[in-house]
């Protein structure tokens, strides 16, 4: 895995020690200005494949780039219906699948422990919101569900929910919502290890403070960062005919080194 080779040193306060710490670029805002960049910090489709809970299948790779493409330092995910029977999804609640859509995830995966006690995980996104359009920026867990943080994700309307699960019944969410989400906005979720096991996560909109949720038993657990754009699920349904489109820019990852 590959980290970006901007180091910073700042004087940060690590909870539980009074030692300076350095910041380090994992990911800098400047992924999206190639393939060539592009391939070297993220792959193509989710972790796990093409198949996830709604009814898009992601489709992307190094030489297809129908749903996942760049210009102008801008990443543009696309989504297609099809007219045609493609099965169901693969991932549970395995929905027949209506579209064609992208994905990508960062190979660099963020952990926080004593080494790396403090991370940043931030971007600018134009968000579809119409009914059936299911947008996300979100992590999760590498070795287990949960963990997960979802730093944006609309579910076919205009607010934004930031959750954090720490089971599939324990779960905190703050509902936000935005004017405008298909024009440019900035969400960004600050992650702190405040003891051996939990971790404090602070959602952002727009830099306005929204929220602070726990992450219990974060600590130590990998997870993957996700940018996509699935269809239908929760975010209702049918969805629509024409294209819809999901963008983001600038998307960064940094953390502290103690």
């Amino acid at each position: 895995m590959r980290i970006a080779a901007a180091v910073l040193v700042l004087v940060i306060t690590v909870p539980g020690t009074a030692q300076a710490a350095t910041w380090e670029d994992v990911i800098g805002t400047g992924s999206f200005a190639s393939y060539g960049a592009l391939q070297s910090e993220w792959n193509y489709r989710y972790p796990w494949g093409s198949d996830h809970n709604g009814t898009a299948r992601m489709y992307a790779s190094a030489t297809d780039h129908n749903h996942v493409s760049l210009s102008g330092g801008v990443l543009t995910l696309k989504a297609t219906r099809i007219s045609w029977d493609e099965g169901n999804s693969g991932a549970d609640p395995h929905l027949p699948i209506r579209y064609h859509s992208g994905a990508i995830h960062a190979k660099e995966h963020v952990v926080v422990n004593d080494q790396f006690p403090n991370w940043e995980v931030k971007g600018d996104f134009q968000a579809p919101s119409a009914r059936g359009t299911w947008p996300a920026f979100w992590l999760t867990g590498v070795n287990s569900w949960p963990p997960e943080s979802d730093v944006l994700e609309f579910k076919g309307d205009n607010r934004n929910w930031f959750n954090t699960f720490r089971t599939s019944s324990d779960v905190s969410s703050s509902i936000v919502g935005v004017s405008s989400p298909g024009s440019w906005h900035t969400y960004r979720a600050w992650i702190t290890k405040v003891n051996n096991t939990d971790v404090d996560i602070h959602y952002y909109l727009d830099g306005k403070w929204i929220a602070q949720h726990t992450g219990k038993n974060f600590v130590g657990k990998p997870l993957w960062v996700i940018i996509n754009l699935q269809m239908e699920g929760s975010s209702g349904s049918p969805g629509p005919t024409a294209d819809t489109i999901y963008r983001a820019r600038n998307v960064y990852i940094g953390r502290t080194r103690a």
